[in-house]
């Protein structure tokens, strides 16, 4: 039973992280009747324009994450980025709070140490030959074993941030520099990881609900640099593959445990699949559902950690995303353009409503669907590419 938000018998959802994914987290819990609070870094952010209301705090300083926390008490603590004091959610967890999906699936996915050993070697999940190292030294090492291409990525890190392929022994000291400037939390231990010649990669989101586990229809994406730019559903894929995506993304998660949307990242060769990354929450690429599905990736993880059940997760439509990013910082900005995009054939848009630019960063996305995959990337592409930021 659910009493009415800010009547002091709400259900109460204090999210960490209030970006775009967030904030679109905020709008279906409303929709159930949920009290609903926005944390992050900066203020402004997009969820918190649409909770009830918000905190400004360094997630990752952790006596600033439980004066918040302690203060509000809410039913559940909903972490949606990777940058957060994760040994606290493990006490708070352990103090009686609940954390979506549990403390120790934000712990160890925020560091793709903690994911890759628990892939790789706990549960025997294919994946790409990888190394760590802590210095220059040990990496020039590590790439000279894995040899070039590869892949070079700091433990913590998120959107593609510090992640570059080193293409040859020269590259190396760049490539670390790049991951020591991307990194987060002021580690400096990276993971090389063996450059995979796959066909094509995508995200599995995977659904652990009162029902079972449930999946949603492969979602295709194109990344640079580590971030998406684009993404479509459905993906191609043969029986086989997807039996053996099924098989990875219902094993990692039910390691993770706890209820919600996990976002397993895939990489698909001609006969195999190989386990790349897990988000446990509503992933960037699967923002394609709001038009795709009859319950999009924030719909589903809001009712799945409720506790009502997700009889089943309709594919309505092919579509595509398409995103706008910027190219430079800047404080002042307007998005221009909407109108042109929203009079291509079966369009939305959603700005975001960042307060401010900065080079890279996603500031919009355009969703299109079509009759096909092919049309719907075109129409998305296109509606993108007519959006823009003046300054």
């Amino acid at each position: 039973m659910y009493g009415s938000p800010l009547s002091g018998q709400a259900k109460k959802m204090l999210l960490l992280g209030s970006g775009e994914l967030g904030k679109e987290v905020v709008i279906e819990a409303q929709r159930l009747g949920v009290e609903t609070i926005a944390v992050d870094r900066y203020e402004n952010a997009p969820a918190m324009q649409v909770a009830h209301r918000s905190y400004v705090i360094n997630m990752l300083d952790g006596e600033q994450l439980r004066r918040v926390i302690l203060q509000e008490r809410p039913d559940l603590i909903v972490p949606e980025i990777e940058a957060i004091a994760t040994d606290v959610l493990v006490e708070l967890e352990q103090e009686g709070f609940r954390v979506v999906p549990t403390a120790t699936a934000a712990r160890l996915t925020m560091d793709r140490e903690g994911i890759r050993r628990l892939a790789a070697e706990t549960l025997q999940l294919p994946t790409a030959k990888y190394e760590f190292a802590d210095s220059l030294e040990e990496l020039e090492a590590a790439v000279a074993k894995i040899g070039t291409p590869c892949v070079i990525k700091p433990i913590m890190s998120s959107s593609g941030k510090g992640q570059s392929v080193c293409r040859t022994p020269d590259d190396v000291e760049a490539s670390w520099n790049y991951a020591m400037e991307g990194g987060r939390a002021k580690k400096t231990r990276v993971i090389v990881e063996q450059f995979i010649h796959f066909e094509s990669e995508i995200t599995l989101l995977t659904v652990r609900s009162a029902s079972g586990t449930t999946y949603c229809a492969p979602i295709g994406h194109v990344q640079k640099d580590g971030d998406y730019i684009e993404s479509w559903q459905p993906h191609p894929m043969s029986e086989r593959q997807i039996e053996l995506a099924r098989q990875i993304a219902g094993t990692i998660t039910e390691a993770l445990g706890g209820t919600g949307i996990y976002g397993v990242e895939l990489f698909l060769g001609k006969d195999e699949v190989y386990f790349s990354e897990v988000s446990p929450r509503p992933h960037d690429t699967g923002m394609v559902t709001m038009v795709t599905q009859d319950l999009s990736e924030f719909a589903l993880h809001v009712r799945a950690i409720l506790g009502f059940p997700i009889p089943t997760i309709r594919l309505l439509t092919p579509g595509a995303s398409h995103t706008l990013k910027a190219g430079e910082e800047r404080q002042q900005f307007r998005v221009e353009g909407i109108g042109q995009a929203l009079a291509l054939p079966n369009t939305q848009v959603r700005v975001f409503g960042k307060p401010e630019t900065k080079a890279g960063r996603r500031m919009a996305v355009a969703l299109s669907t079509a009759d096909d995959v092919q049309q719907a990337r075109q129409t998305a592409a296109e509606a993108a590419a007519l959006l823009k930021l003046s300054y």
